[in-house]
């Protein structure tokens, strides 16, 4: 049924020491694991190449439309799916809102020919965790994956905003935070990164490492059931946790 559909054993899909180091910490890589959803063979073929050339990420499956997708994502829980918007039968935007209805740790990056800002608005509220142009170079691609998997947003500022202010006019319910979800800490965490603030800067501001930081961001997305530091600020503006305000930066 799924003849475009490709897999590789689970057993390579574990955590493994890779050398390297942030800020002079010793820090431990996973591998990344991947699911390619587009309906060109062609392009699921090359960015197989591209991303597998990388130690740390492995395409887990493919697939040649939302179907395929979802039932994948379903079976393998990846840590990200790539989407593309247009494909047969069900595209992206509905394909994107049902794995993250059955698959909410997974992040969904949509890796797209389309740039309407109504394309990118409904993406936004299905679930995804960021957005790209199919014609950024491969580095740039690698680069976000990293990003999304370490908990940072892969998404143009200005969209962003407008997304917040959409969310922030719809909800009728005054700002106030969620005593019984986030500790004081995750909270702190949770707003920095809603200014839009990278890892390494939010560790700065807060006094930590930047390996902490990342275990508080993993906490968050855990707790809030999300699989992309965008769903948490999303969700957070949404359920009324923090303000817009929140988001700007004073420093």
């Amino acid at each position: 049924m799924f003849s475009e559909l490709r897999e590789q054993d689970d057993s390579i899909m574990t955590t493994q020491i890779a050398p390297g180091t942030v800020n002079g910490e010793h820090e431990e890589q996973r591998v990344i694991r991947v699911l390619l959803a587009d309906d060109h063979a062609l392009v699921r073929e090359g960015t197989r190449r591209l991303l597998e050339a990388e130690s740390d990420v492995s395409v887990v499956a493919e697939a040649a439309s939302g179907e395929e997708a979802i039932e994948a994502a379903r079976r393998l829980n990846p840590d990200i799916a790539i989407m593309d918007i247009a494909m047969p039968g069900m595209g992206g935007i509905e394909a994107t809102r049902q794995i993250k209805a059955h698959c909410p740790k997974t992040a969904v990056l949509v890796l797209s020919a389309y740039d309407d800002e109504q394309y990118l608005i409904a993406l936004l509220e299905a679930g995804a965790a960021g957005f790209l142009l199919k014609n950024v170079h491969g580095q740039e691609l690698v680069n976000a994956i990293r990003a999304v998997a370490r908990g940072e947003s892969v998404l143009q500022p200005s969209l962003t905003e407008k997304m917040m202010r959409r969310l922030t006019n719809r909800s009728s319910h005054p700002a106030q935070r969620s005593s019984d979800l986030l500790s004081e800490r995750e909270f702190d965490v949770l707003r920095l990164a809603a200014r839009g603030l990278p890892n390494k800067e939010i560790a700065r501001r807060l006094g930590l490492s930047i390996r902490t930081v990342h275990s508080h961001l993993a906490n968050i997305f855990q707790k809030m059931q999300v699989g992309s530091r965008t769903e948490a600020v999303l969700q957070a503006l949404r359920q009324g946790m923090i303000s817009l305000q929140d988001t700007y930066d004073s420093q």
